[in-house]
C-alpha cells in the first residue's frame, strides 16, 4: 500500500507540473511571444537520468537470470547426455565383453583333448619319426578344422615346434624355436599359458593358449592353440562409437581404428620395453604412445579424455578370461553441441519469460492506478489463497488414500500368491489320500505305500514352497541343482492326472534325450509345470473332445533346455497377450482365476536364470516356452585303453 500511494503521488505531481507548464506556454503564445519549450525539457532531464540509474539493477538482474538459465540448461543437458552415453557404453561393453570371453574360452578344451590322443605323446617320445610326425600333422589339421581355430601345434620340452595344423602351408611353425615366447615359458613352468601377440612366422596377431603335457614326468612337450580375433574386431566396427582392447601393459592390441593399434596409452618403462624386445608380442610395431590426456574422472572406469586433441568419453570393462580391458570411446562433440543448444534455448526461454513478466508487471502497474479495482483484486487474491488451501488438504487426503490402497493391493497379491502356490499340492494330496483309501479296501498295500510316499513328497514340497516364499520375501536366490526333466514332467503329470482325465485331455510327453536335466529348484520347477498344464487344460474345455491334446516337449540347445507346453485350445486373446505376465490379468471368467499364476511362474523361471514367454500357434492353440539352463553333463571320451569320464 505505501508503494501504491507513492506511485499515485508521483503521477499526480507530474500531471500537475505538465498542466501548469502547458498553461503558461499557451498564455505566452496567445500574447504573441514565440518561446521555445526546450527549457522545459531541460528541467525534466535530471528526473529521466535518475530513473535510468534506478533501472540499471533491474537490467542487471534480468541479464543474470538469462545467464543462470543458460548455465542450468547447459549443465543439465550435458549431464543427461553423458548419462545416456555412459548407459549406451555400458550396454555395449557388457555385450562385447561377454562375446569376447566366450571366444577366448571355447578353445580351452583342445590342449587337454590332444594329451589323451596316443599319437601326440608318441611323437614327443620319438620326434625324429617322420611317419609319426606326418600322422600328427594331419590329425592336428583335422581337429583344427572342426574346432575353427587359426592354428594348432605341438612343441617339445625345448620349445621347438614338432607338428602343426598348417604344416603344408607357407609360414608354418614346424621347426621353429619358440622357447622365448611367454606362453611357452608359462606352460613349461606353470602348466598353462595365455598370450596375445603377432606370429613369428605368419606376422598375424592372435591369442595363444598353451597346455603342458604332463602325463609322463618330466614335462615332455606343450600343445598350443592360436585363436584369430580379427572376425571379432570386424564385428566391433559395425557398432556405434569406437572400441579398443588393451593388454596388461596398456598397449592397444585390437581396435576399430587402425591408427590406435599397437600403441600404448602411456610410454612403456625400461622393464616393459625389455620384455617386449625379448618376447616380441607386437611384431615390428613402433609402439608410439597415444596422445592421451586425462581431463576428468566421472567414475572408477569412466573418464573424459583427450585423444589426439578430441574429447572422448572413455569407458572401461575388465575381462574374466584374460588380463585385458575393453574400452569404449565415444565422441563428446554431439553431447556438447546438444548442451550448447539447450543453453541457447533456455536463455531464450528465460528472456521470453522475462518479457512476459515485464508485460504483466506493467499491466499490474496500470491496474494498480485504478483504485476501483483494488477491492476486486484483493478479493480474488483471498479466494485464490483459500482455494489453494482447500486443494492442498484434498491432495493430502487423496495421497493418504492412495498409500492405503497400495498397501491393501500388496497384501492381497501376497495372500493370493500364497493360496495359489499351496493349492496345487494340497489338491494332489487329497486325490492321493482318497485313492489310498480305495486301494486299502482292495488290499493293494504296495500301491497304498506308493501313495503315502507321494503324499510325503507333497508335504516336503509344501515345506519347500513355504521356504521359497520366505526366500521371495527376502529377495534371495533359489538354490539350483540338476533336475531330470523327464522326472519333473512325470511328477507334474501325476498332479494334473485327475483334471486331464475329467476334461478328456490327452497328454503327450516328448523329452529328447531322455536324460536331459536342467539347473533348477525342484519345487519351483514343479510349480511352474503344474500351473502351465492346468492353464492349458482349462483353456481346452471349449474345444471339441477329439482335439484336446496337451503336448510337452523338451530339447537341449546351446547349453540351455527349451521346454514347450502347447495346447489345442482357442489361444490367447490378442488384447491380453501383451499383458499376459502382469498381475491380475486373466482370460478366465470372474471367480475362477486371480491372474497371478503366470506372474508367479515367470518370477520362478527368472529366479532359475531362465525366461518364460507365450505365443499363439498358427494352427490354433497357445504355446508357452521356458528357456532354462542345462545341467552340466559328464563327457565320455573313448581312448585305446577304455573310456575316460571328463
Amino acid at each position: 500500500m505505501p508503494e501504491q500511494t507513492l506511485g499515485l503521488a508521483e503521477t499526480a505531481r507530474d500531471t500537475r507540473h505538465r498542466a501548469a507548464t502547458d498553461a503558461a506556454f499557451a498564455a505566452l503564445c496567445n500574447n504573441g511571444f514565440m518561446i521555445s519549450r526546450e527549457p522545459t525539457r531541460h528541467f525534466d532531464l535530471p528526473s529521466h537520468t535518475h530513473r535510468r540509474w534506478r533501472s540499471l539493477p533491474r537490467w542487471f538482474g534480468a541479464l543474470s537470470l538469462v545467464a543462470l538459465a543458460a548455465f542450468a540448461g547447459h549443465h543439465f543437458a550435458l549431464q543427461n547426455g553423458l548419462a545416456r552415453l555412459r548407459e549406451a557404453a555400458d550396454h555395449r561393453l557388457d555385450m562385447l565383453a561377454t562375446g569376447l570371453d566366450a571366444d577366448l574360452a571355447r578353445f580351452e578344451y583342445l590342449p587337454a583333448l590332444l594329451e589323451m590322443t596316443p599319437i601326440v605323446p608318441a611323437l614327443l617320445r620319438a620326434p625324429s619319426d617322420g611317419a609319426l610326425r606326418d600322422a600328427v600333422n594331419r590329425y592336428l589339421d583335422g581337429v583344427n578344422a572342426a574346432a575353427g581355430a587359426e592354428m594348432l601345434y605341438v612343441l617339445d620340452a625345448a620349445g621347438t615346434s614338432l607338428a602343426a595344423s598348417d604344416w603344408d602351408r607357407a609360414g608354418t611353425t614346424v621347426g621353429q624355436d619358440l622357447s622365448f615366447r611367454p606362453y611357452v615359458i608359462d606352460a613349461l613352468g606353470q602348466g598353462k599359458g595365455r598370450f596375445y601377440g603377432v606370429g613369428i612366422t605368419s606376422r598375424k596377431p592372435g591369442y595363444y593358449l598353451s597346455y603342458a603335457l604332463r602325463r609322463d614326468q618330466p614335462v615332455r612337450g606343450v600343445v598350443a592353440v592360436k585363436v584369430n580375433l580379427e572376425e571379432t574386431e570386424r564385428a566391433w566396427r559395425m557398432l556405434p562409437g569406437n572400441v579398443a582392447l588393451i593388454d596388461q601393459r596398456g598397449v592397444v592390441i585390437l581396435a576399430t581404428r587402425e591408427d590406435l593399434k599397437f600403441r600404448p596409452m602411456l610410454p612403456l618403462d625400461a622393464s616393459q620395453r625389455a620384455e617386449v624386445l625379448r618376447s616380441r608380442p607386437y611384431g615390428e610395431a613402433g609402439l608410439q604412445p597415444l596422445q592421451w590426456t586425462l581431463k576428468e574422472a566421472l567414475a572408477r572406469d569412466v573418464q573424459v579424455v583427450a585423444l589426439d586433441g578430441v574429447d572422448q568419453l572413455a569407458s572401461k570393462r575388465s575381462l574374466r578370461g584374460a588380463p585385458w580391458q575393453l574400452m569404449a570411446l565415444d565422441d563428446l562433440a554431439p553431447v556438447r553441441v546438444g548442451a550448447r543448444n539447450a543453453a541457447i534455448t533456455a536463455s531464450l526461454a528465460m528472456a521470453v519469460l522475462l518479457l512476459l513478466a515485464v508485460t504483466l508487471w506493467q499491466r499490474r502497474r496500470a491496474v494498480r492506478q485504478k483504485l476501483a479495482n483494488q477491492a476486486a483484486l484483493q478479493a480474488a487474491h483471498d479466494t485464490l489463497e483459500s482455494t489453494v488451501t482447500a486443494r492442498t488438504a484434498q491432495l493430502r487426503a487423496a495421497q493418504g488414500e492412495v498409500v492405503h490402497a497400495g498397501k491393501m493391493a500388496t497384501l492381497g497379491q501376497m495372500s493370493a500368491g500364497v493360496v495359489h502356490e499351496l493349492n496345487q499340492p494340497l489338491t494332489a494330496m487329497r486325490t492321493l489320500s482318497e485313492s489310498a483309501a480305495i486301494l486299502l479296501d482292495k488290499s493293494r498295500f504296495d500301491d497304498v505305500r506308493g501313495n503315502l510316499q507321494r503324499i510325503r513328497g507333497m508335504v516336503d514340497r509344501l515345506a519347500r514352497l513355504t521356504s521359497q516364499l520366505k526366500t521371495f520375501a527376502h529377495k534371495g536366490e533359489l538354490p539350483l541343482a540338476p533336475v531330470p526333466m523327464a522326472q519333473a514332467l512325470a511328477d507334474a503329470q501325476a498332479i494334473v492326472a485327475e483334471a486331464s482325465k475329467k476334461n478328456g485331455v490327452a497328454i503327450e510327453v516328448d523329452v529328447q534325450p531322455a536324460t536331459v536335466s536342467v539347473m533348477a529348484e525342484e519345487a519351483a520347477l514343479g510349480s511352474v509345470l503344474v500351473n502351465l498344464m492346468r492353464n492349458a487344460i482349462d483353456a481346452m474345455q471349449a474345444s471339441p473332445a477329439s482335439r484336446r491334446t496337451l503336448r510337452l516337449e523338451a530339447r537341449p540347445q546351446d547349453g540351455r533346455v527349451i521346454l514347450r507346453v502347447s495346447d489345442t485350445g482357442p489361444g490367447i486373446p490378442p488384447d491380453i497377450l501383451p499383458r499376459l505376465f502382469e498381475p491380475f490379468v486373466t482370460s478366465k471368467p470372474a471367480g475362477t482365476g486371480l491372474g497371478l499364476g503366470l506372474v508367479i511362474s515367470a518370477q520362478l523361471v527368472r529366479a532359475m536364470d531362465g525366461t518364460l514367454r507365450a505365443a499363439n500357434l498358427a494352427e490354433g492353440g497357445a504355446c508357452f516356452v521356458a528357456d532354462l539352463p542345462a545341467a552340466v553333463q559328464a563327457i565320455l571320451i573313448p581312448t585305446p585303453t577304455g573310456v575316460i569320464n571328463k
